[in-house]
């Protein structure tokens, strides 16, 4: 029976659509044990970006489920619950998902869940390259055509703190989501377009992730190894 239950998960995990987004919290929440609750999404009405995806300079163009008319990240935030309501429980998963079946996946980072480095979907892609090129393993990556995010183990702010005061210099396209922030998952729709794993993890066992300093390293390395001293990663 056990066996027949994750094979349902599995394949909920990789459908479109409502059954999608449930399948996925379900699976992040019970099977990997990292905290996630319903993002704010966005509000119903109005075309969505052609494809899913934002073309140069096009702004979306369904609103943000929150109150601010011009919220910078529309559909891509925590609202009502708050961040801090993150769970693993599975009752709380499926009453928040049967209740706003097209909530998009919010994982809540830090503590004992993963913690992410983000940056521009454009220096994202080259940056994945250039680790590839160096043989660095990567965990997980979750793309929207914007914004890349490299998931890492849990660190704290102090430890963070450190690894960026040792580096002369850090790319400044380089965002850290650690303890009180957070990640939208897959396969959510945002107004940047529909969320994406970029490199997949496994769906039978929680997913390895890699040191933050082993990223910011490589990364830093990355950005600073241009035949002409400029930056691969400075958008």
């Amino acid at each position: 029976m056990r066996e027949i239950l994750g094979r349902r998960r599995k394949l909920l995990f990789r459908r479109g659509g409502r059954s999608a987004l449930l399948g996925a919290a379900l699976h992040c929440a019970t099977e990997w044990r990292w905290p996630v609750l319903p993002g704010v999404g966005l509000r119903s009405g109005g075309r969505q970006p052609v494809g899913g995806r934002l073309g140069l300079g096009e702004r979306a163009t369904r609103p943000c489920g929150c109150p601010d008319p011009d919220c910078v990240v529309p559909g891509a935030h925590p609202f009502d619950p708050g961040l801090l309501a993150a769970t693993t429980d599975a009752r709380m998963v499926r009453w928040w998902w049967a209740n706003r079946p097209d909530a998009p996946v919010v994982l809540a980072t830090g503590g004992r869940a993963p913690c992410a480095v983000s940056l521009p979907a454009v220096a994202g892609a080259r940056a994945l390259a250039a680790l590839d090129h160096f043989g660095v393993r990567l965990g997980p990556v979750v793309a929207t055509p914007t914004r890349w995010s490299l998931l890492v183990s849990p660190y704290d702010l102090a430890e963070l703190g450190e690894l960026l005061n040792s580096q002369e210099w850090v790319p400044s396209s380089l965002r850290f989501h650690g303890e009180g922030g957070y990640v939208v998952l897959p396969p959510s729709q945002i107004g940047a377009g529909k969320m994406r794993w970029e490199r997949p993890p496994a769906t039978s066992a929680a997913p390895w992730l890699p040191k933050v300093a082993t990223i910011v390293d490589a990364l830093v390395m990355a950005s600073t190894s241009t035949p002409d001293g400029d930056s691969r990663l400075a958008y």
